[in-house]
């Protein structure tokens, strides 16, 4: 147990470290098509891919194509690409035929990649410490 909890740290803290140092942002290239991910949602204003350090059976980051820094960072004009978030993450629930989820952000020290991004948890066990 304490093994596989240092091993998530080290993780954590290498893509902490590769996030704070690259100058491009890593969901922005996965929007323009430069970095491969598993895309289970897109629309005009949003794509949505799982996770790669899932806390919970279903772990899906909703992200705006716009890059918008922080939940506390958007202006008026961005509005309909917030409220975009809100319209994927209920089509992905409808997909996923979810009776029990959570949508949370983070901010702060606690965001690990700088552009607004909302987490779809829903499973059993969700592992907050891990978000």
């Amino acid at each position: 147990m304490v093994l596989k909890k240092v091993k998530f740290l080290a993780k954590e803290a290498a893509l902490r470290l590769k996030y704070m140092t690259n100058k491009d942002c890593i969901f922005c290239k996965i929007v323009s098509g430069e970095v491969r991910s598993n895309i289970v949602y897109e629309a005009k204003r949003v794509i949505a891919f799982p996770d790669i350090n899932p806390i919970a059976a279903t772990h899906i980051l909703i992200v705006p194509k716009k890059h918008i820094e922080s939940a506390v960072g958007f202006q008026k004009a961005d509005t309909e690409d917030v409220m975009a978030l809100f319209g994927a993450a209920k089509k992905l629930v409808d997909k996923n035929s979810l009776d029990a989820y959570r949508l949370a952000f983070n901010g702060g020290k606690f965001q690990h990649v700088p552009h607004l991004h909302m987490h779809l948890v829903a499973g059993k066990k969700i592992e907050w410490s891990k978000l």
